[in-house]
């Protein structure tokens, strides 16, 4: 929720954003620029324009029901908000379960409500929308494992993940505590069921849901955080870690925290006679079955799609696939059968946050491009007041979060208000249940206003995601937003010394005084408009490289697409048949068609970007092609240069025998079709994991197993007789592909797991590898045996240093964020998509291109940019110009330009370093090197820091250094 609830109250407050909370829609009619949407929206028995969220209300109400936010583990009234950062702030009353809607008595809540918000006769309205376009993004509900009785789901100790993470949550029902239901009681051994309701034919839930697995491991390192002492196990059929860092993270989990995984799935949850829970079980590896008792049991619920899904689709003529899920194809993994229609996130198939997040930006793409001849006739601008004039007198508003428990259980807040309304300037404090919800921004505008504040403090947690916010809400108060100061209380604080709750006061009152007497002298900062330049470049030409440039040429912008080979195509001209059986070839060359055929895309073919130079709107690049270096001039680019298949030299005889072949390899061979006659006859021993998940590659290769289960059903189908293993550690053929799965062992493809710790050996023409569900040895006698090995990063380091972009440990491009900024670099106007990032399927890249040119339009569509407030300035009377901050500067803001000085009656010339203010990100290195003091980076002047090192000086009693630890008494 911290990281969501800046996002929801920016939705909140956005001027081109209409929310149409508590609604369903009806039906969707008309065709792509023309649709009619129907929408009905919901009797809340709350009139939206009255009720101001006060919460009078349902402090009075008698009658309580189970909360659907805590998962059925507390009590909500039947009036109600549903929890605390919900947007918008307005009360809903229960029509099933209120007495005076069921039986006419009470109605305290309209008697108590000050602004006459409560309408018992408020009927369901019908409202109409007219709309170009539409995004179905309606999500999943979680499985309800009731009907698996062997779970014993009525056992108040046998919980789903999903009341599992709410027990952890600090606005959860036991404050983030992790207890029994039963008793009360902290349990102390914990195990984990995953696939219930995934993976299971038996109840018609085939596919795999996808985030199963990594939620489980992330539950339980949280609560193993929580307390240490914990005995928890996950029972499993298979670990899926597939996507980028989650291999590392499964790892870690075991490593470092002690977390076990058994890879059984329990049949079912026995309860003894003392209703003490068990978990019989067969253990492989011993060759046994074991049974083990447990405090409580945690049930991995699946993903189903939600009813709403289904009634749309139908009312609108969408097709669904066979798992219910909007139907799309591999090729436009956003497009759904309807021409206009486009669907993002889990209602288009079981994914997890990042590639939700980035199907949400494809999508966006699509339904821009289809709006783009209309593009800015509707938009509000957004107005603010006129600032106040900054008076010489500080007026420090002081704001400190609770954050749930996050803070408050460790940090005692009201302490921290109390010593902070003693610090000189401070005119006002108060302490926030939580300060980033749209309710504490109205409460900060306020007091504000009432308070004459000119300044304003929030203790709480990351200016990295909610720093915006806040200026925004200071912004809309009338003051500049350069006169607010987030002081980290959470991360620097509560978080490091949970187990020190006294010294955690005392340092979040030393933090507080820091960011007071900082914030005193700030003075107001503005952005300036600079012009930019409304073309895009795109580097690579692979299958996400072209889908960026088509989307941005569509949105109606200029695009130049270099590609280092002779053709376009990348990886997709090596495969010769997508899973889903078509073919690459037909594809690609309707791909190829559509790039070379738009008038807004030019197509630069081997070659290479060899110098950049320039900001966001504003990059001048230099591109070498054939000997010639040509001149670029772009606004954002996305860099989209894939991977390429790792050479398994060294690794099961590859390279001595030419019968062991890489799965890329073997797909070439599968393309040739009867060309090849001995894939007709005989056996294919497939190995997976070949060069990665190990010490060198500790991640999983993502698309390995698909590809492997690809080709041993076209093996299979195409020669019946032909015997095919593959030899896994885990299959992750996740998500709806799970079905590719279950048709190869359909069609009689063995599978055989093996242990990391016993790897197959290549003996000549023989494969022996340990079955670690038999706990023995087998030989299989192969034709040709088949290694599947990841892809790996390009070479990427020329690029990094181009555009100051990072990588990650294993040289693929580090996105800014995993999870709110997928496609994002950290250097503004630059973004990322496809196999350059980690290794993903076609449509994963697909949508990853998409969103990167929705993101990159977002630049391209602006009349201007603005720059940073807080930049570094020059005094050049102080420039000796030395040219440290040009050598220091990671962004190329700061250069050497020629002056006139002129002194004494003599003139001369001379170099002063100027500092480009739309390059200028204010990150106070120039500064921080200049030998003559002559850069200030504003907001970070050296006076202000200086002030708050001597407040934290002044509450500090003594500073100690033992082992290499910090140890500080105030």
């Amino acid at each position: 929720m911290c990281i969501l609830s800046p996002k929801l109250v920016e939705t909140g407050r956005h001027p081109n954003i209409e929310l149409l909370s508590y609604s369903d829609v009806k039906s969707i009619s008309g065709k792509a620029g023309d649709f009619n949407v129907k929408v009905i929206k919901k009797a809340r028995y709350v009139d939206e324009t009255k009720c101001t969220g006060c919460g009078s209300c349902t402090e009075k109400c008698p009658s309580k029901v189970l909360d659907e936010y805590n998962a059925g583990m507390s009590k909500r009234k039947s009036i109600y908000i549903p929890f605390a950062q919900a947007i918008p702030r307005v009360a809903t009353i229960d029509a099933a379960h209120c007495m005076f809607l069921t039986k006419g008595k009470c109605g305290v809540c309209k008697k108590v409500c000050g602004p006459k918000a409560v309408d018992y006769e408020q009927k369901d309205k019908e409202i109409e929308l007219n709309v170009g376009s539409v995004v179905l993004a309606t999500g999943f509900k979680p499985f309800d494992p009731s009907a698996l009785r062997q779970y014993r789901f009525d056992h108040p100790d046998v919980i789903t993940s999903l009341q599992f993470e709410r027990l952890l949550s600090a606005s959860g029902p036991t404050q983030g505590h992790v207890t029994r239901q039963s008793d009360g009681k902290v349990p102390k051994k914990i195990a984990f069921i995953q696939c219930v309701g995934s993976r299971n034919p038996r109840i018609d839930r085939k596919h795999c849901s996808s985030v199963c697995c990594m939620y489980a491991t992330k539950e339980s390192i949280i609560a193993k955080e929580h307390d240490p002492e914990l005995d928890i196990t996950i029972f499993h059929i298979d670990i899926r870690a597939f996507g980028k860092n989650f291999e590392e993270f499964y790892n870690r989990a075991q490593r470092e925290y002690g977390i076990k995984y058994i890879n059984s799935r329990p049949p079912e949850v026995v309860v003894g006679s003392n209703s003490a829970l068990s978990l019989k079980y067969e253990d492989f590896n011993a060759g046994e079955v074991k049974n083990q008792g447990f405090d409580m049991v945690v049930l991995s619920i699946g993903l189903d799609p939600v009813d709403s899904t289904r009634n749309i689709a139908q009312s609108s003529g969408i097709a669904l696939d066979d798992f219910g899920n909007i139907a799309t194809t591999v090729e436009n993994p956003v497009e759904t059968s309807v021409p206009g229609i486009y669907v993002c996130g889990v209602a288009q198939g079981p994914k997890d946050i990042p590639d939700t997040v980035a199907q949400a930006s494809a999508a966006a793409s699509k339904a821009a491009a289809l709006l783009s001849g209309e593009r800015g006739t509707l938009i509000k601008e957004r107005k603010f007041p006129e600032e106040k004039t900054l008076t010489p007198e500080p007026r420090i508003g002081v704001f400190v979060c609770h954050c749930g428990i996050n803070i408050g259980s460790v940090v005692n807040v009201p302490a921290v208000v109390e010593y902070a309304k003693t610090l000189p300037g401070v005119a006002h404090a108060q302490e926030m249940l939580y300060a980033c919800s749209s309710d504490s921004q109205v409460a900060i505008k306020g007091s504000i206003a009432k308070n004459d504040l000119n300044r304003v403090v929030v203790a709480s947690c990351t200016p990295r995601t909610h720093e915006p916010l806040f200026q925004n809400t200071c912004r809309e108060a009338g003051l500049n937003p350069y006169l607010f100061e987030l002081a980290n209380i959470r991360e620097h604080c509560s978080w490091v010394h949970m187990k020190e709750k006294e010294k955690a006061t005392e340092k979040a009152k030393g933090i507080v005084q820091m960011a007071v007497a900082k914030s005193a002298l700030f003075q107001p900062l503005y952005k300036q408009k600079v012009s930019l330049i409304n073309k895009a470049l795109v580097l690579g030409g692979g299958v996400a490289g072209m889908t960026a440039a088509l989307d941005i040429a569509n949105n109606g912008y200029n695009v130049t697409l270099v590609e280092k080979e002779k053709e376009l195509g990348g990886m997709l001209r090596d495969m010769t048949e997508l899973y889903d059986g078509k073919k690459p070839a037909d594809v690609l060359g309707d791909l190829i068609k559509k790039v070379n055929g738009n008038k807004n895309i030019k197509v630069v073919n081997e070659a290479k970007l060899i110098k950049v130079e320039g900001y966001l709107g504003n990059f001048k690049g230099v591109i070498l092609s054939n000997g010639n270096e040509k001149q670029v001039d772009f606004g954002a680019a996305v860099v989209a240069t894939g991977a390429h298949n790792f050479e398994p030299s060294g690794l099961f005889n590859y390279g001595k025998d030419n019968r062991i072949v890489t799965q890329a390899q073997f797909e070439k061979m599968l393309g040739k079709g009867d060309k090849t006659p001995y894939l007709n006859t005989g056996t294919i021993t497939m190995i997976q994991c070949v060069g990665a998940r190990n010490k060198e590659r500790e991640y999983c290769g993502r698309t390995c197993c698909v590809d492997a289960v690809k080709n041993a059903i076209r093996i299979k189908k195409a020669s019946t007789g032909t015997n095919v293993y593959v030899l896994y550690r885990d299959m992750r053929t996740y998500g709806v592909m799970e079905k590719l799965y279950e048709t190869a062992r359909d069609l009689g493809v063995i599978f055989i797991k093996y242990d990391a710790e016993k790897p197959p050996k290549v003996e000549g023409s023989s494969v022996v590898v340990h079955d670690s569900m038999l706990n023995d040895d087998i030989e299989i006698a192969s034709d040709i045996v088949v290694l599947s090995t990841p892809l790996v990063a390009g070479e990427n380091e020329e690029i990094n240093q181009l555009f100051k972009i990072p990588l990650d440990k294993n040289k693929f491009f580090l996105e800014a964020h995993p999870k709110l900024r997928p496609v994002d670099f950290a250097t503004d106007g630059v973004f990322l998509c496809g196999s350059a990032q980690a290794p993903k399927l076609m449509e994963e890249a697909i949508s990853q291109a998409s969103a990167a040119a929705s993101r990159a339009c977002t630049i391209l569509s602006r009349k201007f940019i603005e720059t940073e407030g807080a930049v570094s300035v020059v005094n050049e009377a102080r420039c000796i110009g030395c040219g440290t901050c040009v050598t220091v500067c990671p962004y190329n803001a700061p250069s050497l330009q020629e002056v006139t000085v002129k002194a004494e009656e003599v003139t001369y010339m001379t170099k002063k370093s100027r500092i480009n203010p739309a390059a200028c990100k204010g990150c106070g290195s120039c500064a921080a090197a200049c030998p003559a003091g002559a850069i200030t980076a504003q907001h970070f002047s050296s006076k202000e820091i200086g002030e708050a090192i001597d407040a934290f000086d002044k509450g500090v009693k003594s500073i100690s250094i033992e082992k290499g630890v910090v140890e500080v008494t105030v």
